[in-house]
């Protein structure tokens, strides 16, 4: 094999692997969990979740949260409703959303460790209590 083809041999070896990572790209789109899907409407509200974590901090109303080997359990100063999304880095469709009302004269969520995967999770804690809103974001460690 002379020069000339060793040098056709290998431009058309790098462009299939140019056009092989073209489409390994384009494959993966859209499963990127450093993007939100909907950032335009969450900027749209970023004045209610502000406000939301200036009355948890102004109010000294962080929650207290206490991992056990079978449940996740945070208390609130208050009876309230909440939604909870514990997010996972590493993953979105792994994502777990709750939502509820708080329960015993303790204020308490329980949530059962048994269908979260274990590591890193960013907790964003939702919850309205005396005509107010409240927001905690924490990562905690499952």
């Amino acid at each position: 094999m002379n020069w000339g083809k060793k040098i056709v041999l290998t431009m058309a070896i790098f462009i299939l692997f140019i056009l092989g990572l073209g489409f390994y790209m384009l494959s993966k789109q859209g499963n990127d969990t450093l993007v939100e899907s909907n950032y335009y409407e969450k900027g749209l509200t970023y004045d209610e979740e502000y406000n939301a974590l200036e009355n948890t901090f102004a109010e000294h109303a962080e929650p207290i949260i206490t991992v056990n080997p079978n449940q996740l359990i945070l208390q609130l100063k208050d009876s309230a409703n909440y939604s909870l999304v514990l997010m996972r880095p590493s993953n979105a469709k792994a994502d777990k959303k709750f939502a509820g009302k708080t329960i015993g004269k303790n204020h308490l969520i329980l949530l059962q460790r048994n269908v979260t995967d274990k590591g890193l999770w960013l907790l964003d804690l939702k919850w309205e209590s005396n005509n107010k809103n409240y927001q905690y974001k924490k990562s905690i460690t499952l």
